[in-house]
This record gives C-alpha cells, sequence and structure tokens, in this order.
C-alpha cells in the first residue's frame, strides 16, 4: 500500500464578492441631498431683499390668489413686490398697525382719565394734549396763559402739579414696550444771558427733567430712549414766537410697526384687488 500512488486533491477556494448592501444607501443619500437643498434655500431667501421676501411669503401664504393675481410666466424674483392680496385678506403690516394704533389711543384715553380725576391736577389735565400722529402717540404739556404752569420763567425746575401729571403718564406709558422720546420746547425769548447759556440748553434741561419725573413713576429707568431739546425751531404758534403756548413738553411714544409709506402701499394694493375682484 505504501508504494501506491495517493490520489491528488486539487482545492479550489472560491472568492465570495461582498454582501449586498441593498438601496438603504441611497435613501439616506437622497435625505442628505434634500436637507442640503432646503439649507441653501433658507439662507438664499434670508440674502433677498424685503420686497422679495413679502412675494415668497405671500405665496406660500395663498398660492390660487398669488397666482390669479399675476401672470403665469412671472418671476418671483423679477416681480420685485409683493403679491396683491385677496380683498378678504387684509396685509398683515395694515393688521399691525391697526392694532397698535387702537392701543395707543387706548392709552391715551386712560391718561386723560387719569389726569382729571387725581386730585390738583384738574386745571393741568386741560393743557395736556394728547393726539395720535403719523409718527405715533403725542402727549404735550403746554403752557397756558399765565406761562408757569409746569415751569417758571427762565427756570428747569418742575412745578409739584406738573411733576405729578407726568408721574401719572409715566405710570400709565409702563404699558407699553415701546420706546419713549422726550422733547423739550421753548419760545423765542431770547434766554437771559448766563455764560452762553441759551434756549437750547434750556429746552434740553426741561426735557431731562421730565424724564426724571417720569422714570420716578412705575415706568421706572431705562423707558426713555432719546431727550430732545429744540429751543424755538418748532414753534407751536409759528405766527405768535413768543406766546407761551410754544413753551411746552412732548412725550412721544412712536409705532413700532410699519412706516406710513409701506401701509399706504400695502392699502393701496389691497383695494386694487378688491376691485378687481
Amino acid at each position: 500500500m505504501s508504494n501506491e500512488k495517493r490520489p491528488i486533491i486539487v482545492v479550489k477556494k472560491v472568492k465570495k464578492g461582498h454582501a449586498h448592501h441593498g438601496g438603504q444607501w441611497k435613501v439616506a443619500y437622497a435625505d442628505f441631498v434634500t436637507a442640503m437643498m432646503a439649507f441653501f434655500m433658507v439662507m438664499w431667501i434670508i440674502g433677498m431683499d424685503q420686497a422679495v421676501k413679502s412675494a415668497v411669503e405671500g405665496y406660500f401664504q395663498n398660492p390660487i390668489g398669488f397666482s390669479e393675481g399675476r401672470a403665469s410666466s412671472t418671476n418671483l424674483i423679477e416681480m420685485g413686490s409683493a403679491p396683491k392680496p385677496p380683498s378678504s385678506i387684509m396685509p398683515v403690516q395694515v393688521v399691525a398697525r391697526q392694532i397698535e394704533t387702537q392701543r395707543y389711543q387706548d392709552i391715551g384715553e386712560k391718561i386723560e382719565m387719569e389726569l382729571e380725576s387725581t386730585d390738583g391736577l384738574g386745571t393741568i389735565a386741560a393743557q395736556v394734549e394728547i393726539v395720535m400722529t403719523d409718527q405715533g402717540l403725542r402727549i404735550e404739556l403746554v403752557e397756558g396763559d399765565d406761562g408757569d404752569t409746569f415751569f417758571a420763567f427762565g427756570s428747569t425746575g418742575l412745578k409739584p402739579a406738573a411733576e405729578r401729571a407726568l408721574r401719572v403718564i409715566g405710570g400709565e406709558l409702563r404699558l407699553t414696550t415701546a420706546p419713549i422720546v422726550v422733547e423739550g420746547h421753548t419760545d423765542a425769548v431770547p434766554y437771559a444771558n448766563r455764560d452762553g447759556y441759551t434756549n437750547w440748553e434750556l429746552s434740553s434741561d426741561r426735557a431731562n427733567a421730565a424724564r426724571r419725573a417720569m422714570e420716578a413713576s412705575p415706568l421706572g429707568r431705562g423707558r426713555v430712549a432719546e431727550i430732545r431739546g429744540y429751543s424755538d425751531r418748532q414753534l407751536r404758534v409759528p405766527d405768535d414766537p413768543q406766546n407761551n403756548a410754544n413753551r411746552r413738553i412732548s412725550i412721544l411714544l412712536p409705532f413700532t410697526t410699519a412706516p406710513e409709506e409701506i401701509i399706504e402701499r400695502s392699502a393701496d394694493g389691497a383695494g386694487d384687488g378688491a376691485a378687481g375682484s
């Protein structure tokens, strides 16, 4: 047996390929590409000007009204302005301004009521004028015929009743978050020369005195954003520059919503949409 030849056995190893992973990687890659596209779209929109942003916003808020109000061939980027909303939808800027205006009117009425009901301020209440302007709510403490209701002639010291009135005003303005501007105005009577002290300094110092009185109320510090002294450059009675009514403190609660010209354009656009419907 030992001399017999043993059979030769050849072993062939078959190389196997990698296991099949399926298509999961394609799904993950597609999700990644979609996320990146969304990210760059957001960054692209952020870099646009306000007009184009408004257009994009208008499309997603009301695609039907947007497409009906524009030709189908109009390019969103080339349009350059916000779409005309349908007549049933009020522009956001208009609604925001209306809400803020109503709130300011309520504050003005509350201040009038508080001044009239506070002991000792009945006569002063008649010299506090509260009006809505294009800038916002304006509260003016206007000197009367006697000329020293709020300040003595040439003085920056507030009269006690005037100080109480300003605290009432400040207490009501605390209900808002808008920055407050305090302005001082004088008549055209030249200030008695005292080391170069003029009506410019007098108007500024009076405005600052009003600020301190308001901050002594629940309004607190930090709410007054600006002090302005106008001297006799913005007369209340231009035909009579020395009239006592030109001497006043003006408190402005400015609008924080869109500027008036944007509101007007939005309102015109809404009107055009209504006319065409």
